[in-house]
């Protein structure tokens, strides 16, 4: 324990380094903790903390996903519901659906493995788009639905996941529509609820005190305790701490005025303050992680990885443009120019890791998945974060 404490700090001291010197190099901050991150591994200094699908979804999604969704007003989300909705479930379907057709028809993949991948990287990242975000500044309605469709796309691609993994893992595994029905009830059905109710009942009792620790106190309960027990039951974490922290943000700490659930003004203040400073600590740790990881992934082919890659932004160009092409005659109508930039940013992240790690050490194809997802991940944080301010001033949105 005192072990991992230690190595865990050493890095932190490592971000906080990278930190000062990208910001005066005007270099994004999570690309240069990757390249830190492949440099460390190339000079073979031993970090002792490895990147798990653990450690990402026990200690570096909630705080990132409750931090996002804290701040997040639902009388601005509820404006743009309807794309976001539609960007965040048909386009995952669309995106998976591409990229597994390419696969099993390009490189001659097997259907299952290419089913899984297609939908492990089928969803935007919530912790590389939030950076992204505030590293290249976009505001207003852009951000919104960027932001929005991040965090719960990330919930619709982990249940498509659930639901193709038995195929892969069990070859006589048949989906029955009742299977189905069952599983999505579960897991998305299944989150959204741990997650309300873990949000109403800690705001209940925020809404009794005016100790800003204790309010403080109780939204990190609400972060955790919604991850983990939609976990524990089957159920989606990810789905189930968006929606804590869509809960406690709307009804404490984003309400106007004294509500009955509102948190005292020092609470406020202090709340955010609080999952701000949370929020960059597991983003610091999970680009590190990132790039140190990176450095061990054995590439057989490049060219089939640069196929992959391009499968992905395909898959992703899929989900924006025919989807943003229904809205155009109506009210949710998208810029063209913000179709460009939605696709582009479109990262894939620590999730669609997290899921690739978790698959048995049995599974077919399972170094294969490895490779193909740390190879569209290393890509999505190197090339596209590094150009998407120069994306974003090109097509005039900066």
């Amino acid at each position: 324990m005192e072990f991992f404490v230690s190595r865990t700090i050493a890095l932190l001291g490592v971000a906080i380094v990278v930190a000062i010197i990208a910001r005066r190099l005007r270099l994004p901050y999570t690309v240069g903790l990757v390249l830190t991150g492949l440099g460390l591994a190339l000079l073979r200094v031993d970090v002792g903390v490895g990147l798990t699908h653990e450690i990402i979804f026990d200690v570096i999604l909630p705080p990132l996903l409750f931090e996002a969704a804290l701040n997040l007003r639902w009388s601005e989300l509820r404006q743009d519901l309807a794309p976001v909705l539609t960007l965040a479930t048909l386009g995952v379907g669309l995106s998976a659906l591409v990229v597994a057709v390419g696969l099993t028809n390009g490189l001659g993949w097997p259907l299952a493995p290419a089913m899984a991948f297609g939908a492990l990287i089928a969803a935007t990242d919530p912790i590389a788009v939030i950076a992204l975000l505030r590293e290249t500044g976009v505001k207003g309605r852009l951000a919104l639905l960027i932001e929005s469709e991040s965090l719960l796309n990330d919930g619709v691609a982990a249940l498509l996941f659930v639901l193709v993994v038995p195929t892969l893992v069990d070859a006589v595994a048949e989906p029955t529509p009742w299977r189905l029905a069952a599983q999505i009830g579960l897991v998305g059905g299944g989150g959204l609820a741990v997650g309300v109710v873990c949000g109403a009942a800690a705001i209940f009792v925020a809404g009794r005190t005016d100790d800003h620790l204790i309010e403080s106190a109780l939204t990190a309960v609400a972060a955790y305790g919604s991850f983990l027990a939609a976990d524990h039951f089957g159920a989606s974490g990810v789905l189930a701490t968006v929606a804590a922290g869509l809960m406690m943000g709307n009804l404490g700490v984003l309400a106007e005025g004294a509500g009955p659930f509102a948190l005292s003004s020092q609470g406020r203040a202090f709340v955010v303050a609080f999952w701000e400073f949370a929020a960059f600590l597991a983003n610091s740790l999970v680009f590190l992680m990132i790039g140190l990881a990176l450095a061990d992934v054995r590439v057989r082919s490049f060219a089939e990885l640069a196929i992959v890659i391009a499968l992905a932004l395909l898959g992703r160009a899929a989900a924006v443009y025919p989807l943003s092409l229904v809205f155009a005659r109506s009210r949710w109508k998208i810029a063209l120019a913000q179709q460009h930039f939605l696709w582009w940013a479109g990262l894939r992240g620590a999730l669609a890791l997290a899921l690739a790690l978790a698959l048995p050490p049995a599974t077919p194809y399972r170094d294969e998945i490895l490779v193909a997802a740390f190879g569209v991940v290393g890509f999505s944080v190197l090339v596209q974060g590094l150009t998407a301010g120069l994306w974003l001033k090109a097509l005039g949105l900066g």
